[in-house]
C-alpha cells in the first residue's frame, strides 16, 4: 500500500533520456514495503523552519536531561528542519547546539545564518508561491515546483551547504540510523538520503531544507535536490514503517491543517499514523502548540520556540518514557 496521503512521484513518471541513472537514493513511499522492519525504535522529526529547530532541540535536550535519550532510536528520519535535528542528535551534537541556542536572544547570528533573505526576487516568488499554494503532489505539480526552484535566482547553493555546515559542525556521516529526506527537482521522485550515499550529512540536510524560492536546489550524486516536504509528506514515516514502534514530532502535530498547502493534505498526519498501526508499528505523534506561520523563518522566535519545548517536554516525560520503553 502507497501512502494514504500522496501517490508516490515515481509511479507516473516516463522514463525519459535526461533522467538520472538509477543510483539507489529514490524510494518510494510505500508503507507496506516496511522498510523499518528490524529496528525496536523509530523517531521521525518534521520540517517547520528555524521555529521548530528550535522547538525540537529544545524539547529533545529536555527530554534527554530527564532520562529519555532518543539518540538510541535504530532509524531517525529527518526531513527539512528536522533533518537539521536529527543530524545533531545522531552526531551527539545536540548538548552543543542548545548550548548555542542560549545566546540567540543576545546575538541571534547562528540561526540567522539559516534564515533566507527577506526579499525575494520575482523568480524566487514564483518558485516559493507555487510550492506554498501547491494542493496536491501529482508528478506534474512537483515537476513545476522543481522546474521553478532550478530557475529561481537565489543565493548560491554552496552558501546554504556552509550555514549548514557551521550549524551542525559534523563531519561525514554520523550515524547508519540517520535518514534524510529529500525531492529531486528535475524527477520528482523522493530521495532518502543515507550512510550508503556516500555525501556528507551537511550536504544531505541542506538539500532537505531547501525550499524552492528561498533557497537553491543543492547538488547530491549529480541530482539537484530541493526540500523534502516537496512530495506530499513532511514526514516521511513510511521510511520507519514496521519498526517496534515510533516517536513522531510535527510542527501541525497539534493542529490540522485547515486545507490542503504544499503539496500536502489536512489528513496527511492522520492517515500517516494509521498506515504505520496497519503495519505494526505503534506511533505516539507530538508536537509544538498552534503557532503563527509567519514566525517560522524568524530568529526572533527563536526564545519562545525553546521556552515551548522546555515545558511541554517537562509535561509530557512521563507518558514518552513509558511509550519509548513499553
Amino acid at each position: 500500500m502507497t501512502t494514504p496521503t500522496a501517490a508516490s512521484p515515481t509511479s507516473a513518471l516516463a522514463a525519459d533520456e535526461g533522467r538520472p541513472a538509477a543510483d539507489g537514493l529514490a524510494r518510494p513511499f510505500d508503507f507496506d514495503a516496511r522498510y523499518g522492519a528490524g529496528a525496536t525504535r523509530g523517531l521521525v522529526l518534521g520540517g517547520g523552519g528555524i521555529f521548530f529547530i528550535a522547538w525540537q532541540v529544545a524539547y529533545l535536550r529536555e527530554l534527554e536531561a530527564r532520562g529519555l535519550d532518543l539518540s538510541e532510536a535504530d532509524i531517525v528520519v529527518g526531513t527539512s528542519a528536522g533533518s537539521v535535528v536529527a543530524g545533531l542528535l545522531t552526531g551527539r551534537r545536540l548538548r552543543w547546539f542548545s548550548t548555542q541556542l542560549e545566546l540567540l536572544s543576545k546575538a541571534p547570528g547562528l540561526m540567522s545564518a539559516l534564515a533566507p533573505a527577506s526579499d525575494l526576487n520575482p523568480s524566487q516568488q514564483r518558485a516559493l508561491n507555487l510550492f506554498s499554494g501547491a494542493t496536491d503532489n501529482r508528478p506534474e505539480t512537483i515537476h513545476a515546483i522543481g522546474y521553478a526552484a532550478l530557475a529561481a535566482d537565489a543565493a548560491p547553493a554552496a552558501k546554504m551547504r556552509r550555514s549548514v555546515a557551521a550549524a551542525l559542525a559534523l563531519r561525514g556521516w554520523p550515524s547508519q540510523a540517520l535518514h534524510i529526506s529529500t525531492v529531486d527537482t528535475y524527477t520528482g521522485e523522493r530521495l532518502i538520503l543515507t550512510s550508503a550515499a556516500g555525501v556528507p550529512a551537511t550536504h544531505a540536510a541542506a538539500a532537505s531544507s531547501a525550499v524552492p524560492g528561498l533557497f537553491s536546489p543543492q547538488p547530491i550524486k549529480g541530482r539537484k535536490c530541493m526540500d523534502g516536504g516537496v512530495s506530499g509528506s513532511g514526514i516521511h514515516s513510511d521510511v520507519v514503517s514496521g519498526a517496534g514502534r515510533a516517536l513522531i514530532l510535527s510542527l501541525g502535530a497539534m493542529s490540522q491543517m485547515p486545507v490542503a498547502t504544499m503539496t500536502i493534505q489536512p489528513t496527511s498526519m492522520a492517515d500517516e499514523v494509521a498506515a504505520l498501526a496497519a503495519n505494526g508499528t505503534p506511533a505516539l505523534l507530538r508536537g509544538p502548540e498552534p503557532t503563527d506561520v509567519s514566525k517560522l523563518m524568524s530568529p526572533a522566535a527563536v526564545p519562545e520556540a525553546i521556552a515551548m519545548g522546555r515545558r511541554q517536554a517537562a509535561e509530557q516525560i512521563g507518558e514518552l518514557l513509558a511509550f519509548w520503553h513499553g
